[in-house]
């Protein structure tokens, strides 16, 4: 089995300390088990996108030291629409309560 692990980052703001902590330990990870890291750009709030913050943090992730095998883009286009998702989900979270 090859290990692939991810960081997921939202082009919505900068690189922060703890995005740098997530996609460090990834990296390691799979470095140490000679699998691949994948950067995943979750592009699916467009509203707060802010212009540049994607190669902004491609920057910083490269001045860390922290290079990708892979970039892969998940948008929100793509997904199923569903009027109001938690209509899915609390009537569960209620069964379980009972």
């Amino acid at each position: 089995m090859t290990v692939r692990t991810r960081f997921a980052p939202s082009p919505t703001g900068y690189l922060h300390i703890g995005g740098v902590w997530a996609a460090l330990f990834a990296w390691l990870y799979a470095r140490r088990h000679g699998g691949q890291f994948l950067l995943r750009i979750e592009d699916t709030d467009t509203k707060r996108t802010i212009p540049g913050a994607l190669e902004s943090l491609m920057t910083s992730l490269r001045w860390f030291g922290i290079e990708w095998d892979e970039v892969a883009r998940c948008r929100r286009a793509l997904w199923p629409i569903h009027p109001n998702p938690t209509q899915r989900v609390v009537p569960k979270m209620g069964q379980l309560a009972h």
